[in-house]
């Protein structure tokens, strides 16, 4: 019952009676390795970032804040602390760092560099790998240069331990790791009260903010029926407990879902998807969970097993209220089928938010369009940060059905859309601003299908809203 991982190349198991609820921050910290930062405990400023690490070099950035030791069992982690050489030389991406004159106070250098060196592996963008630190000193030009200086990553294999251990911590706070989804529902009924934890990039705040220490954690990460992905010509098939930067992968290059790979990249940062997944952002149903709108726009369903049987539920109907799902007590999220647009069909999926990159929605909005020629024979409006849960817009549908898409017709969609919400005021926005902003959205797509290089032109437009880094 010890949780037991692999930190900076050596084993580590822990006492048997460690809470497995405690957040791995906390206890790196508590073990002295205090590179790692607590800057805001909820995943938002990256201070806290290391880097999970997996066979033939993978690696992936986590936010420590939220993450438990619990969800630390069976991985193979690494720290700042555990970049440099063996003759205590720094490690190349310290280096650069270095070299470039990228860090002042260095509050925040450690997880900057901890991004950077995962994203040595995983190459892409290097906006998006930073997009989960916030830096308070510097800006991002230095930064920016180090990492155009960055090697290529080399390759490791970590010694992982073995993760046959299915039952941790002391008895009173349990932490349950199942194997199977029928060990899964089998402790659901053992431990009705028990939480249901997928990613925890919502739940850990409980952890992180609250020190929440409950009975017992049902943890659903290695559970195999739960994991898996696949895209065929219907759509895409989903594990619930799959993360999202998985799903982000699989549909990079498909076209038919360009829009809903652009929303992923958004939601969170890679350290968030890292870890979080679709079955948790729908069974936790804040009504701002970025991915529940094009769900809920392209008809996603959501496939809920039980002990006795399945059951195949629509997004739209599994969705009930605030913080509230059609999941029975004995339930778990099994997964999601996406189905593929027809061809044709007009996608969009947008947010908006205080800041482009890593930030809570205040208005997501979804749309799929289907036309015959110019005439719109189906579309399915969802949104999401305007009111209790998203949803569709069905009075905002059957306007636009059945009829050309013309810009008096977008914009008469906009106001019904504006008049159907019932937003809340917030720190994210007015009621008034979410309202405008929803129909402007609907507006907005309009002049991306009609007049696709005008509307390209408007969303380079530098705005106090959306700042960008400055490409080197």
């Amino acid at each position: 019952m010890s949780i037991t991982f692999t930190l900076n190349g050596a084993m580590r198991a822990l006492p048997a009676e460690t809470p497995p609820a405690m957040t791995l921050l906390d206890w790196l910290r508590a073990a002295g390795l205090t590179g790692t930062k607590e800057g805001c405990a909820e995943g938002d400023c990256g201070a806290c970032t290391v880097v999970i690490e997996g066979p033939r070099g993978a690696r992936a950035p986590v936010n420590a804040c939220l993450m438990t030791l619990g969800q630390a069992h069976g991985l193979a982690l690494r720290s700042v602390e555990g970049l440099s050489a063996p003759d205590g030389a720094p490690h190349p991406v310290q280096a650069a760092m270095l070299a470039a004159e990228a860090t002042q106070c260095g509050f925040c250098t450690p997880g900057i560099v901890m991004s950077l060196y995962a994203h040595a592996h995983m190459g892409g963008d290097a906006h998006e790998a930073l997009a989960g630190n916030l830096c308070r000193c510097t800006g991002y030009r230095p930064i920016l240069d180090a990492v155009a200086a960055l090697p290529v990553a080399e390759d490791t294999v970590p010694l992982c331990p073995a993760t046959d251990v299915t039952a941790l911590g002391p008895p009173e706070h349990r932490f349950f790791l199942p194997r199977s989804l029928d060990e899964a529902l089998a402790l659901r009924r053992e431990h009705p009260g028990a939480w249901i934890l997928a990613g925890g990039t919502d739940l850990g705040l409980r952890f992180s903010e609250h020190r929440d220490n409950p009975a017992a954690i049902i943890c659903l990460r290695d559970v195999a029926e739960l994991r898996g992905i696949s895209a065929g010509p219907e759509g895409l098939s989903v594990g619930a407990a799959e993360p999202h930067a998985a799903l982000l992968d699989l549909i990079a290059d498909d076209a038919d879902f360009a829009a809903f790979a652009g929303l992923l990249r958004r939601l969170g940062s890679r350290q968030i998807r890292a870890l979080g997944t679709l079955g948790g952002n729908l069974g936790t149903a804040s009504p701002i969970g970025d991915a529940l709108p094009p769900l809920l726009a392209l008809g996603a369903r959501v496939t809920l097993a039980g002990p006795d049987s399945t059951r195949d539920v629509a997004v739209e109907d599994f969705l009930l209220g605030y913080r509230r799902n059609a999941l029975s007590e004995h339930e778990v999220i099994a997964r999601i089928f996406i189905p593929r647009p027809a061809p044709g069909a007009i996608f969009a999926a947008e947010k908006l938010s205080r800041r482009h990159d890593q930030d809570i929605s205040a208005v997501g909005l979804s749309m799929l369009l289907e036309r015959d020629g110019d005439v719109i024979t189906r579309a399915r409006i969802a949104h999401g940060g305007c009111g209790p849960m998203a949803a569709r817009a069905p009075e905002t549908e059957a306007l636009l059905q059945g009829a050309p898409f013309t810009e008096a017709q977008a914009r008469a969609a906009g106001e019904a859309l504006a008049r159907a919400i019932t937003p809340m005021d917030d720190l994210r926005g007015s009621a008034e601003y979410r309202r405008v902003a929803a129909r402007n959205l609907l507006l907005r797509l309009y002049w991306r299908v009609s007049k696709p290089e005008a509307a390209a032109e408007i969303m380079t437009l530098p705005t106090p809203h959306a700042p960008r880094f400055i490409a080197p």
